[in-house]
């Protein structure tokens, strides 16, 4: 399955970009104060949003314990192919791995449209981690491992993993990288197939009894909201009706 998808990645259609931007430290300096920037700049939609997000989560912490119940019944799918895909898609040497395959590729052939790939990737992770990282230590939410229930908090426990459940951190990165790669593909059925390995991630992190439900739902939810953000702010200016192709990877992207 993975093979076929990365196969399918490799000779896709990418949405277009913008030549004006350079992908380069100080754009990634200056779109980040923009970022820090953006909760000031919100309107009644986007905290009518972030209210809708919260309650979604409080409803989901409401059944924590039955799904971890659940789950923990039949551990059949722990070590699994699926599973380690899953793993492996939510570390950040994932990111770290696409994002330089992209960008060395850009670099090498001076293709701008490899440089945002690479740099959308590597951006929206470190976003991404950081709200994530933020509210692990803010919250200090308990493991489920830890067996001190679904409503253990300790805030600001540093350097104690396992008060570091809300949200998941390996679902923020899985999410992150998928939905930079969908929101580059114009292909409708691959803007779905990416997100499969995010959606393992998080049976993942359940099976392995490192987080709760409501952390793996809040992760992704971080995931695609900053690499949504991310992904947006670059297409504002994008180039329409031009074509190019990558080489040696052989993939047709309108410019």
């Amino acid at each position: 399955m993975l093979k076929k998808l990365l196969v399918l990645l490799l000779f896709t259609n990418w949405s277009a970009i913008s030549a004006q931007n350079k992908y380069d430290l100080p754009q990634l300096w200056n779109e980040s104060k923009t970022f820090l920037e953006q909760p000031a700049r919100w309107n009644g939609i986007d905290w009518l949003k972030l209210g809708v997000i919260s309650a979604s989560t409080f409803l989901i912490s409401q059944s924590d314990q039955f799904f971890r119940d659940a789950i923990l019944k039949d551990q059949s799918f722990t070590n699994s192919v699926p599973e380690q895909i899953g793993r492996f898609w939510g570390r950040g040497y994932a990111n770290l791995l696409v994002a330089g395959a992209f960008g060395l590729h850009g670099i090498i052939e001076g293709n701008n449209t490899s440089k945002k790939l690479g740099f959308e990737i590597v951006q929206a992770a470190i976003y991404s981690g950081a709200v994530t990282q933020f509210l692990k230590l803010a919250l200090g939410r308990a493991r489920p491992y830890t067996n001190e229930g679904k409503s253990s908090f300790h805030p600001f426990y540093f350097f104690k993993d396992g008060y570091q459940s809300f949200p998941s951190g390996d679902v923020t990165l899985a999410f992150s990288l998928s939905t930079v790669l969908s929101k580059n593909i114009n292909n409708d059925v691959l803007k779905i197939l990416v997100y499969v390995p995010a959606l393992i991630t998080m049976a993942s992190r359940m099976y392995r009894d490192m987080h709760w439900a409501s952390d793996v739902f809040f992760g992704a939810v971080v995931g695609y909201a900053v690499s949504s953000w991310v992904v947006d702010l670059h297409d504002e200016s994008k180039v329409a009706n031009q074509t190019a192709v990558i080489s040696p990877l052989t993939i047709s992207i309108k410019l």
